[in-house]
């Protein structure tokens, strides 16, 4: 009996070894049994605990350190997964498994603004959540919200920056920050002053959109690092790196107005070393509208051809070299709507011509052999032909600069130190450059040597202080000295910021450079003494408090309080004589001060943007009366909206801006129009759908509310050369029966775009991205 029990166990055994067996060889097909797996990422980078879930299956898992994740005993088919992960956007997708058993999960941040790299604070590299330096930060996505031909345009809904068109005619404008006007606002290119003087009017246009990777925007001054010009804050665009940019982006867009603008970026390699990024802009508008019937055009007729070209080069050490240069050719004319080109600085017809041809070149070279030494350079050379009615102005300017910096880290210290050169050259055919006699052409020519040195300290782990001053000998002015200190103290989350800076500015002026109402007009102008550098400080306070919850919703405030004190600063009296510009130093202060808020906000549902308002008061003391500037809002707010569908191929954004009234100038007491703006607002709302391949359509409407200034806002715009008006001898204006209010010509009662409402539709190619 035993005999035969073993025998028949040892049979029963093997059985069910070979029935194992085949239920093993069996299970993918009937019982699965294997894991999916994957990795949570966001810009590349691993994300730890990150909820990975299968809510069918009521299955998940966490990542680990790097990102990666494992989930066991998933059945074949079609699976619905979820993504999550505090103050990331949540995802969800489905996957076929086993088909899709390895996955690679990107998330976007709610907010990724505090981990962008930036380098206008400290011309060092740092991301912005530990910079000392209150720097905002838009990447290419917010442009797209509202698409604009150029940057001077799409700069409407930044809080606390107003792109302010300065003439009705010729649409020329410049970039307020905090109220101050252009001339305070230095723009940069990849870190490079390339647009200053006669640029200020004409140099924020075609720049391809295409090529922008991010603007950075510093409010207040600059001018430890970055010299003259850098008063009221600086706008620094970032272009992409050959190496980060797509294979290919074109972008082609037209409006109802008959607007067509077309962008164009393209990737190359140029044998094994160097690496190509290409960009053309083209913009052509030729269709005269006079829709408030003053007989002047409403929007500047312009033809703009920009072409840039960004070279990197692979050094053998793997330190930098890149090279950038661009090129600008913009015709742009506008006045009586009869006008043509033969009628170019005539008095029969009143035209604005302006032909503008500009050249850049700008680039980065690490020295080899020293750790830290960077050579950065900059040239630009800017003419412009122009006529307003029969007032030529020839214009010529020419600028170099250069800067060596020492970049070096010693225990809890950071030190930068450099050394600048910038080359100024300017003429024209206008009385600043004329001699004693005006029989002999003197052009303005002066050199800025000067050297700065920083010290980033790093106080405690999440705290510094960064001390910085800078001397420069102006060959005209002398020595003009520039201290900074700024405060930095965080959390240990990052999620609450503090930071304190205080600054001193100046600034050199070129008035035909950088007030177009000095040319234009029926205006004369006249220079009370010989101008001195401008100097301001500036103290501001910025906190940065950001909430996360744990339904996934984002929401953030950036608050700052500002001041700035001036002296010497140089304010254009339009109002002692109606009949001219009166340019002189101010003999007591100026004051800008005001409050700022940002705030930012993400739903999971698709919900996201942004909403800031700036109260502020830009005013100064002469004679002991404190004086509002003239085009200065007391309030403005923006906003930034956007949803975006479920399925992600549909998205609606909503853009618009407010200003409070102005103060105007007036052509004297008589003037029947009123002296302050009204409240206004331009909106826009844009529709977009992306499709597979990198294509992408949008369109909507700019300007919803149809809102455009008085139809008087051009002075006698029936009479621009003046020949009905009566002058007295001391050059005033005799009210006259067909004068009554003694007004003349003159367009620079301008607060906002003449431009209404109108349609606009694009179409949009990124491959490679």
């Amino acid at each position: 009996m035993n005999r035969v029990w073993v025998m028949e166990f040892r049979v029963i055994g093997k059985r069910w070894f070979f029935f194992q067996i085949f239920l093993i060889l069996l299970s993918p097909f009937a019982f699965p049994q294997e894991g999916l797996e994957g990795k949570v990422l966001s810009n590349g980078k691993g994300l730890e605990f990150a909820t990975i879930f299968l809510p069918e299956l009521s299955k998940g898992a966490t990542s680990d350190s790097l990102g990666f994740f494992s989930i066991q005993n998933i059945p074949n088919g079609v699976h619905k997964l979820e993504v999550s992960l505090l103050g990331y956007r949540k995802k969800t997708l489905e996957i076929s498994f086993p088909e899709n058993n390895f996955l690679r999960i990107d998330l976007e941040a709610l907010d990724s603004s505090l981990d962008e790299v930036v380098i206008s604070g400290t011309l060092q590299e740092v991301s912005r959540s530990n910079s000392p330096v209150p720097i905002e930060v838009f990447k290419e996505g917010f442009f797209k919200a509202n698409p604009a031909p150029s940057l001077f345009e799409s700069l409407t809904t930044i809080n606390g920056v107003r792109p302010q068109v300065n003439c009705n005619i010729c649409n020329t404008g410049d970039i307020h920050i905090n109220g101050l006007e252009g001339p305070y606002t230095m723009v940069l290119l990849d870190g490079m002053p390339i647009v200053s003087g006669l640029a200020s009017v004409y140099g924020l246009t075609g720049i391809p959109q295409s090529l922008i990777d991010r603007i950075e925007v510093v409010k207040g001054p600059a001018s430890t690092l970055y010299g003259s010009e850098a008063v009221g804050g600086l706008i620094n665009i970032i272009t992409k790196s050959p190496e980060s940019a797509p294979s290919l982006a074109i972008e082609s867009m037209g409006s109802s107005w008959g607007e067509i603008n077309f962008d164009l970026g393209l990737k190359s390699a140029w044998g094994s070393k160097i690496q190509s990024l290409t960009g053309i802009n083209g913009f052509y508008y030729d269709n005269p509208i006079d829709h408030n019937q003053d007989g002047m055009t409403d929007l500047t007729l312009a033809k703009r051809i920009s072409v840039f070209q960004k070279l990197d080069f692979e050094r053998s050490s793997r330190k930098g070299f890149s090279i950038g240069m661009r090129y600008l050719y913009e015709d742009r004319w506008g006045g009586q709507m009869n006008w043509t080109p033969d009628f170019r600085g005539g008095e029969e017809i009143y035209g604005e011509s302006i032909y503008t041809s500009r050249w850049e070149l700008f680039g980065n070279y690490e020295l080899p052999h020293l750790q830290g030494v960077n050579l950065q350079f900059s040239a630009n050379g800017h003419n412009q032909n122009s006529v307003y009615g029969n007032v030529e102005y020839l214009g010529d300017q020419r600028i170099i600069f250069s800067q060596l910096t020492w970049n070096q880290e010693a225990g809890n210290h950071q030190f930068l130190s450099g050394v600048a050169y910038r080359y100024t050259f300017y003429d024209d055919n206008t009385p600043a450059t004329a001699g004693i006699n005006l029989d002999i052409n003197q052009p303005s020519i002066y050199h800025l040597p000067g050297v700065f040195v920083q010290d980033e300290i790093r106080l405690k782990l999440n705290s510094s202080l960064l001390l910085g001053s800078r001397v420069d000998y102006h060959s005209i002015h002398g020595l003009i000295t520039s201290p900074r200190a700024n405060l930095k103290v965080s959390s240990s989350d990052q999620s609450l910021i503090f930071r304190l800076s205080v600054g001193n500015g100046f600034r050199v002026a070129n008035v035909f450079t950088e007030d177009h109402a000095a040319l234009t007009g029926a205006r004369q102008v006249i220079f009370e003494e010989e101008l001195q550098p401008e100097r301001s400080w500036n103290a501001n306070a910025n906190m940065v408090k950001k909430f996360y919850t744990d339904k996934g919703v984002f929401f953030s405030l950036d608050g700052s309080l500002f001041y700035t004190h001036f002296t010497n600063r140089i304010i254009p009296d339009y109002e002692t004589d109606p009949n001219q510009i009166i340019y002189s130093n101010l003999d007591g202060y100026s004051v800008s001060k005001g409050f700022s808020l940002n705030s930012a906000f993400a739903f999971p549902s698709g919900f996201e943007g942004n909403v800031g308002v700036t109260l502020m008061d830009v005013s100064f003391e002469e004679n002991g009366e404190m004086i509002r500037q003239l085009l200065t809002e007391n309030f403005s707010g923006v906003w930034n909206i956007a949803y975006t569908f479920p399925k992600g191929s549909w998205k609606i954004d909503y853009t618009g801006n407010v200003y409070s009234p102005m103060r105007l100038p007036l052509l004297g007491d008589l003037d029947p129009r009123p002296e302050y703006s009204p409240w206004w607002s331009i909106q826009n709302i844009q529709v977009t759908k992306r499709f597979d391949k990198g294509w992408e359509i949008f369109g909507g409407v700019k300007n919803l509310l149809n809102f455009t200034p008085p139809a008087n806002s051009i002075a006698r715009a029936f009479d621009p050369f003046d020949r009905e008006v009566q002058f007295a001898s001391d050059g005033s204006v005799i009210p006259t029966p067909d004068n009554p209010y003694a007004l003349t010509f003159d367009p620079t009662y301008m607060f906002a775009p003449n431009q209404g409402i109108r349609g606009f539709v694009g179409v949009r190619l990124i491959l490679g991205d």
